[in-house]
């Protein structure tokens, strides 16, 4: 199994980053950080998280910091407030003083994070006390529908594509594995809830091209297969889709959100 590619930030959009922002919205409201704190958006990607924070949090400073060069170019031309900062850096080194932020933050990231605890331990080393570390991830194995009807139908089509589907390689995105990161960070006041959002689609062509951009799992997927077994999984998709009388569909994406408090010693 290859390296799960994340890199051009237009692509990524097409494929999930208008769905992820709807939930970092709903995720940031959730949160009730005081105005006027500085955050942290650890694998802010194309920048979706750091401007749901700008919009409605009131933040002094928003640093976002990203492995991929190709996503900090993408979120620096498009979050242009003076108040938004990026950089290049992996979330388990993070290039920041202890105790530096208000609220630590990260969206969609964790499960692809070689070492999930050693970023979570990151959050709250760079957070101060009393301030909020917070993460939230796809909930893959069960209602990130657009994901599931993908993957429900290539391993019918191809058993040995049940290895790379999300909701079997990332068992982080559960609640309860969750809950225990945050509690083995030293977290006070873990809690873990859902965040539900319905992604709407023109057409069945609208949901499937992304598909073959290649960013992600299940497009590196699709992008690979021959035009023929491309073509079979297509019509396996299509055949199965809630389509609605105006041709639009409309698919279940939920996230599961957790958050904690550093201690105050």
């Amino acid at each position: 199994m290859g390296a799960d590619i994340w890199a051009v930030g237009d692509a990524y959009e097409g494929y999930m980053g208008r769905w992820s922002r709807p939930v970092a919205a709903a995720f940031v409201a959730r949160l009730g950080v005081p105005a006027g704190r500085r955050w942290l958006d650890a694998g802010c990607g194309t920048g979706a998280l750091t401007a749901a924070v700008l919009a409605a949090a009131a933040p002094d400073r928003v640093a976002g910091a990203d492995p991929s060069a190709g996503f900090v170019r993408h979120a620096r031309d498009l979050v242009t407030d003076a108040r938004a900062g990026f950089a290049v850096a992996d979330a388990r080194a993070l290039p920041f003083g202890d105790g530096r932020f208000g609220a630590a933050v990260s969206g969609l990231v964790l499960n692809f994070v070689p070492d999930p605890a050693a970023a979570v331990a990151e959050l709250a080393r760079v957070t101060a006390p009393g301030g909020t570390v917070a993460a939230y991830v796809w909930d893959y194995a069960r209602r990130m529908d657009v994901i599931r009807a993908f993957w429900s139908a290539a391993v019918e089509l191809d058993p040995d594509a049940g290895a790379l589907d999300e909701g079997a390689r990332f068992p982080l995105c559960r609640p309860e594995p969750l809950r225990a990161l945050w509690n083995g960070a030293g977290l006070a006041g873990v809690y873990v809830e859902a965040i539900d959002v319905d992604a709407v689609f023109r057409d069945f062509d609208d949901y499937w091209r992304p598909f073959l951009a290649g960013q992600g799992p299940a497009p590196a997927y699709a992008a690979a297969l021959p035009q023929e077994r491309r073509a079979a999984l297509r019509e396996r998709i299509r055949e199965r889709m809630p389509v609605a009388a105006d041709g639009s569909i409309t698919l279940r994406t939920r996230a599961w959100a957790v958050r904690g408090e550093v201690l105050v010693h």
